[in-house]
């Protein structure tokens, strides 16, 4: 199989042929059609400079027109004759009557043969002024003749048939296709080898992207960036694109690592505290009453691995876009103020003080369930992470094009190193957050809330200090009027 460098020259080499070849046929042409207007000219300049000789005998007065000493045959007067003998070139004079009345002397040289030919032709010739071409045996040569109208004339004369040598105008294509012949194959055989040069460099630097790319196996060389040699300068967009391809993959791949080992560390936990419970249910020695608690905290630990796989398969139908909302008209006030109460049960068992100092009557286009699921993060996390006798408040503001929900607390707040991963999946603070619940919880009540916010068209920000509480503030799109009835 043709190696691409060979496809590519020859496809080059074709397109330079089908341009030089187009190129010269065209400038033959030209140069053809100057060859034949510049002998038009000439011809047309001999016969203009024998009507002015004759013109300018009628003006004068003088005979212009007389007979053969032999027969009464109309013919030029000697003084008109002897003026236009000067003239060079094919001459001939008619009159009215279609009979040569004047001869040039290159007209009478010709035999009797091309005498005959002449006069056929000229017969012919059109009186607009338009060339005729046609070939003389005896000369072996073309001549070329144009016709000057002598309308009018006194002398009783019709018109002027001038001519000239027009060999020349075909002897010029065959010059120019010697010379083609010679200049056509250097131009086509000097491009095909520059072509070939050129695409060979540009392969060569292909070539060592595909090698450097072809060595980044696996995840463990994601690492490894192209380098922008001297030999890939004509790629340098191609190399920062593929390098920023590259490290977005080395992100994924990190972010997938870090997944499985947090999803396993998860489910780790739960089942072996599972096993234990089920080993201590099993033993032979064992109480009804610790082998129910035993069976209780079993249950409460398959209720835990439940939740994180659901967390998982909704994010995991997010990320796919087969997560479908129930979309319909959503009335916030209640919706919150269910929100409310549920937080003040929480709360209460935790010693925070819950409050909704204000709300607004709005109406969202969403999915309730999530919505609500999305409120419910917020306001978990929130008493989760506020010590006792901490405050945690909740309101709702109306705004032209928007409504928000904030949930604000006083609790311990996130220092600035985790800040930026804060909507990170299994993400979890340090162990003072950590210690803030029993077993804490499993890093993806934020990244499911973040989705739910995005997938209703609108955001969820946070801001925080380390000891000073947080503020998470959800913005959705307001439903007008018309589009609520």
């Amino acid at each position: 199989m043709l190696s691409t460098r060979v496809k590519l020259t020859a496809a080059f080499v074709a397109g330079l042929v089908a341009v030089t070849v187009t190129l010269f046929l065209a400038v033959l042409a030209a140069r053809n059609n100057a060859v034949y207007h510049d002998i038009a000219q000439y011809a047309a300049a001999q016969g203009d400079l024998a009507a002015r000789v004759i013109t300018e005998a009628e003006q004068s007065g003088a005979k212009v027109m007389g007979t053969s000493d032999t027969a009464l045959i109309a013919l030029l007067a000697p003084k008109v004759v002897e003026r236009l003998q000067s003239v060079p070139g094919f001459i001939v004079v008619v009159d009215t009557t279609g009979r040569a009345v004047y001869r040039s002397n290159d007209v009478l040289r010709l035999q009797g043969t091309d005498m005959a030919i002449l006069q056929t032709e000229l017969a012919d010739l059109p009186k607009s002024g338009e060339a005729l071409i046609f070939t003389l045996d005896s000369l072996q040569e073309k001549v070329l003749f144009v016709s000057h109208s002598l309308a009018g004339s006194p002398s009783g004369l019709s018109r002027i048939a001038s001519g000239a040598i027009a060999t020349r105008a075909s002897t010029v294509p065959r010059e120019y296709m010697l010379d083609a012949l010679v200049i056509v194959p250097l131009i086509i055989g000097a491009g095909g080898v520059g072509a070939f040069l050129i695409l060979g460099r540009t392969q060569r630097q292909l070539n060592e992207i595909t090698t450097e790319v072809a060595a980044i196996t696996d995840g463990r060389s994601l690492h490894r960036r192209l380098a922008l040699s001297e030999e890939t300068t004509d790629f340098a967009d191609l190399v920062t694109t593929l390098n920023a391809m590259i490290s977005r993959l080395e992100t994924s791949f990190a972010g997938l690592r870090r997944f499985t080992a947090d999803a396993s560390h998860e489910l780790k936990t739960p089942l072996t505290v599972l096993r234990a419970d089920v080993e201590r249910a099993m033993m032979e020695s064992s109480h009804q009453t610790e082998r129910m608690i035993a069976l209780e905290e079993a249950l409460q630990e398959v209720r835990r691995m439940s939740d994180l796989v659901e967390s998982l398969l909704t994010l995991a139908r997010a990320d796919e876009g087969r997560f479908d909302l129930h979309r319909e008209p959503v009335e916030l006030a209640p919706l919150v103020q269910e929100v409310y109460e549920t937080a003040l049960i929480l709360g209460e068992a935790q010693g925070v003080t819950v409050n909704l100092p204000f709300t607004a009557d709005v109406v969202v286009m969403g999915d309730r369930t999530r919505l609500r699921q999305l409120f419910l993060n917020l306001v978990t996390n929130a008493i989760k992470y506020t010590p006792a006798g901490g405050k945690v408040e909740l309101g709702v503001g109306r705004h032209p094009d928007n409504v928000t929900f904030a949930v604000r607390d006083t609790g311990i707040g996130i220092s600035a190193a985790d800040f930026p991963h804060l909507f990170e999946r299994f993400w979890r603070a340090d162990r003072v957050r950590s210690r803030m619940s029993e077993r804490g919880g499993f890093g993806l009540g934020l990244a499911i809330s973040q989705w739910i916010a995005q997938a209703h068209g609108g955001t969820l920000i946070a801001s925080s200090r380390l000891g000073r509480g947080s503020l998470f503030t959800v913005t959705l799109p307001i439903v007008s009027d018309g589009q609520h009835s």
